[in-house]
């Protein structure tokens, strides 16, 4: 009896993966600039706490509300897509047969053997076998926007409450520099894990991530400072 090779791909992380990496790294940059920016308009270290819970609580509600409303448009679009693939199958189901048979042309099979293997999967699930094959969607695929939205909501507090610990440990008047430093360590392990996760390499994940949080930072603290003069 033969074996069955049982294979994790790496794919199969995109949905969670995603929400992840953006979720922990919006939190680092968003709360991190805005730390930055109220310190370098020569605040007080209670101003700049409180401006760092408070972009931690509402990054937080706003990436689980934009998650949540960004992949629910992608699910409404991928149930209208199914609804009217069933409908197809049910009025037109010879023209679907051959639509689904030149899909597999297409892809390098013979036209006999395409239209012996949209037969076979037609017969067991048509509906699953158009909407893999035609439509591109999948199971690994598939919009979950609950999942995106909470994901999202956890990995941005857990990014956010790091710059905003190093800000509530660091002496007085050196909020800037010990959260800019920390932040951008933090963001470089973020770059090296999700890019480690996904099977990316883990240089160039962890030079762009920090880079751009570097350059988000150094924006926020110029203006911070232009504005803490003018007023």
């Amino acid at each position: 009896m033969s074996r069955q090779h049982k294979e994790n791909h790496l794919v199969s992380r995109i949905g969670w993966l995603r929400a992840a990496v953006l979720g922990a790294n919006d939190g680092i940059v968003s709360t991190a600039s805005l730390i930055v920016g109220v310190a370098s308009a020569a605040q007080g270290a209670s101003d700049i706490i409180v401006a760092g819970v408070a972009g931690l609580v509402a990054g937080a509600m706003s990436m689980a509300a934009g998650e949540y409303v960004s992949v629910s448009s992608q699910s409404d679009t991928e149930q209208a897509d199914l609804v009217r693939e069933r409908m197809e199958l049910e009025t037109q189901p010879e023209f679907e047969r051959e639509e689904l048979a030149q899909i597999y042309v297409q892809r390098g099979l013979s036209p006999e053997l395409a239209a012996q293997v949209a037969d076979q999967l037609m017969a067991k699930d048509a509906l699953e076998a158009h909407a893999r094959d035609e439509l591109g969607l999948s199971e690994t695929t598939t919009a979950r926007p609950v999942q995106a939205a909470l994901t999202s909501a956890a990995t941005f507090s857990a990014g956010a409450a790091m710059p905003l610990l190093a800000a509530v440990l660091a002496p007085a008047g050196t909020q800037v520099w010990v959260t800019s430093i920390a932040s951008l360590v933090f963001l470089a392990v973020l770059g090296a894990i999700g890019a480690w996760a996904g099977g990316a390499n883990v240089l160039r994940a962890t030079w762009r991530v920090t880079f751009w949080g570097a350059l988000a930072m150094a924006i926020t603290a110029g203006i911070g400072g232009l504005v803490g003069q003018a007023v």
